[in-house]
């Protein structure tokens, strides 16, 4: 029973990469997206952060050979190489003179017509300035977690941290965020 719709996306990736290619990109381009969303501050950046990610994997994956990526834990993999992105995209705009941070949003205004649209970008722009102010790693874990919903074990994977380490940064920004909306809350 190894019928190519039975086998693992690891398993079709290494039977026949370009059929299989875009199984992956389906299967993983949004929660890419919505994790990335979260980490850099505009969607055009993650946009191409995600692109980038995609283009990254299949130019990589055309090097392995079919044993390595029939083994490879895709979602984890994938990070790796986003969140490297980003710390690349991250690096390139502190270089840059004047660029607008993460904390101040993307300065899109919504449409005055759609005030369900404007509450969630409102929204959207609070929690990302939320996100901005937390430590990089900690920023990347939560985001990881409750975005992206990664288990622990990918985040590890995916960060190059024990997974240990992992779940305390998952904690720490929990527990700054909760802070930083009771702080917001009170008078």
């Amino acid at each position: 029973m190894t019928s190519s719709l039975a086998a693992s996306l690891p398993e079709r990736l290494a039977a026949d990469l370009d059929g299989a290619f875009p199984a992956l990109v389906r299967a993983h381009v949004d929660g890419i997206y919505s994790g990335v969303r979260r980490l850099v501050p505009t969607a055009a950046d993650a946009e191409d952060v995600t692109q980038e990610t995609l283009v990254r994997a299949y130019r990589a994956l055309t090097g392995y050979d079919p044993a390595r990526i029939a083994e490879l834990r895709v979602r984890a993999w994938l990070w790796t190489i986003a969140l490297n992105l980003c710390r690349n995209a991250a690096r390139r705009r502190s270089r840059r003179v004047g660029e607008v941070s993460l904390a101040e949003g993307d300065g899109a205004a919504a449409p005055d017509d759609v005030a369900a649209d404007a509450i969630g970008v409102l929204a959207e722009v609070e929690w990302s300035r939320r996100l901005a102010r937390l430590p990089a790693p900690l920023r990347t874990a939560v985001v990881l977690r409750h975005v992206a919903d990664l288990p622990y074990a990918e985040i590890a994977a995916a960060t190059d941290r024990p997974v240990g380490t992992v779940k305390a940064d998952v904690h720490r920004a929990l527990d700054r965020l909760r802070r930083m909306l009771e702080e917001e809350a009170s008078p």
